[in-house]
């Protein structure tokens, strides 16, 4: 059924595409949003209900969006340093409860006091200006916070790459440039599948919907770098065969979306990636499509699916979509920070880019810090740097007492203050010690903050979050949620030989890293707060 939909979908390409249609459609509740929708479906000849399915699923579409005049976060970080409690009685001294929406994550858990008043992101509160963040970097040359300069001076090593693509993609694999969205997959296998792939058209797609809450890496450099992006995508394009890029970008990040705008502009009247006949360079082109709240979009066939127009669930692999990605075609997916390396990789060379890294885990990376930190901000570390070095040096300790810290999202490990001497900031050596480097947002849970509340939010956000294909996921998680706000409500033990059975399942049995993901965390807790969350839990089985 899904491979039919994708056919009809793909008549129209990316030019007034399904997707952008349901997404034109407002929130309102009444017939004519209907109406509407039945008129989309009549003209991409696909049936109402998946029109009607589509819509439904984003936190934007919904009628329930209409009326909000403001939106607030509900991400992990605001939850544990007690700014989400203040935001909210802030609005609603101006608002009324059902004037004021959530949202994952606005990206600004430096300052944790960030809320959304039409389409712009603004301060709650007297405090400092949240754009105002500590920014720094212990490489002799950072890559990704170097400013691109001059447009045409910069785009310039993209015709001198643009007929030699063997070497570049030799420089690509000699970099050994991971994927630095989470999973960390080497990202020249991506490019030699797509490359060698037979189809009459190719893509590239940069996922720009970062949504764990602690990570706002991506979104700084869709707004502050957004030309080193999309020079990485399109060497990445003339490398395979593409030539269409397509930039989804969170609707959270309004910024984001307007800054990578502008630059693609500024490209196309430069005369580079205009999509005319000529040269591989001027005929790559762009796409920008904003998303309309969906955190599972950050999963890479979840978000095809919903550049399809189709409902955004996560797609069975294989085939993977370097082979098999949107509408069908190859297709090389990967996030901002991955594709922002590239321009140094073919300046310097991948040895230089390698050498700032370990042996496996090559490079700098991207670093988020929250407001606990005396110095919040991002971070460009090379590979390998101690995880003390970080905390400590680069964003001079913690204001307040600290008991954990939490890497890599929602789904990354819970690093309790006690073993951050045994960690370095790479794959290595978070995956051996029984965490997870993921995104590398890092989320600072106070000495009072109690574990339990985490466990229960980290469920609810599963939950809410999920696409629902899978059964592990979608009723694992709400299950779990309701155990936990069970115990800390009610105070209901919760049967561990129970609660270890349905992680279990979870990690075992969901599709995707959401689901599978998130017993990570839980079991770190379990581990190393077994005492604080042993009125919890019933005692476990010999």
């Amino acid at each position: 059924m899904s491979r039919n939909l994708r056919g009809l979908s793909a008549r129209r390409d990316l030019t007034g595409s399904l997707y952008e249609s349901i997404a034109g459609v407002s929130g309102n509740d009444d017939n004519s949003r209907n109406e509407r929708l039945k008129d989309i479906a009549e003209e991409f000849m696909t049936g109402n209900a998946a029109v009607l399915s589509a819509s439904s699923f984003y936190d934007f579409l919904r009628p329930a969006h209409t009326g909000k005049k403001v939106y607030m976060c509900d991400g992990t970080a605001c939850l544990t340093s007690g700014r989400g409690e203040y935001v909210r009685r802030s609005l609603l001294e101006r608002y009324r409860e059902d004037e004021i929406g959530t949202m994952t994550c606005l990206g600004h858990c430096h300052s944790n006091n960030a809320i959304l008043v039409n389409g712009e992101t603004r301060l709650c509160g007297s405090e400092a200006d949240p754009s105002a963040m500590s920014i720094g970097s212990n490489a002799d040359m950072p890559v990704l916070l170097t400013p691109a300069g001059d447009v045409r001076e910069y785009w310039s090593l993209a015709w001198k790459w643009a007929d030699r693509t063997d070497d570049a993609l030799k420089e690509l694999e000699g970099s050994g440039l991971r994927g630095r969205g989470g999973a960390g997959f080497p990202f020249h296998v991506k490019v030699h599948s797509s490359r060698d792939a037979a189809a009459d058209r190719k893509y590239i797609v940069c996922n720009g919907d970062e949504g764990d809450p602690g990570a706002f890496s991506d979104k700084w450099l869709l707004e502050e770098r957004p030309h080193s992006v999309l020079f990485g995508m399109m060497m990445t394009g003339i490398i395979t065969g593409a030539d269409t890029g397509v930039v989804y970008i969170r609707g959270e990040y309004p910024l984001a979306v307007k800054r990578v705008r502008k630059a693609v502009t500024e490209i196309e009247e430069a005369g580079i990636a205009t999509g005319t006949e000529g040269n591989l360079v001027t005929r790559f082109r762009f796409h920008v499509v904003e998303g309309s709240g969906a955190y599972i979009c950050g999963e890479e066939t979840s978000l095809l699916n919903s550049l399809e127009g189709l409902r955004p669930e996560v797609r069975t692999r294989p085939p993977f979509p370097a082979v098999y990605g949107l509408f069908g075609r190859p297709t090389v997916l990967s996030n901002v920070e991955t594709f922002a390396n590239i321009h140094y990789i073919l300046e310097e060379g991948g040895a230089a880019w390698a050498a700032m890294g370990t042996e496996k885990s090559p490079g700098t990376k991207l670093v988020s810090l929250d407001g606990a930190f005396n110095r919040p901000g991002l971070l460009e570390v090379k590979m390998g740097t101690p995880l003390r070095t970080v905390i400590d040096v680069f964003g001079g300790g913690v204001r307040y007492p600290v008991k954990a810290f939490q890497v890599g999202g929602p789904l990354g490990g819970l690093v309790p203050a006690s073993r951050i001497d045994d960690l370095t900031l790479d794959f290595e050596s978070f995956a051996r010690e029984g965490f997870l480097l993921g995104h590398a947002g890092i989320v600072s849970v106070p000495a009072d903050f109690p574990v339990i509340k985490l466990l229960e939010h980290l469920f609810e956000f599963t939950s809410k979050e999920s696409c629902g294909k899978c059964f592990p996921c979608r009723l694992g998680s709400a299950r779990g949620y309701e155990l936990l706000a069970g115990a800390v409500e009610k105070k209901q033990k919760i049967d561990r030989q129970l609660f270890d059975d349905l992680l279990e399942t979870m990690q075992l049995g969901s599709l995707c890293a959401l689901g599978g993901g998130l017993p990570l965390p839980v079991r770190n807790a379990l581990h190393y707060f077994g005492e604080e969350l042993s009125d919890y839990f019933t005692a476990k089985e010999a």
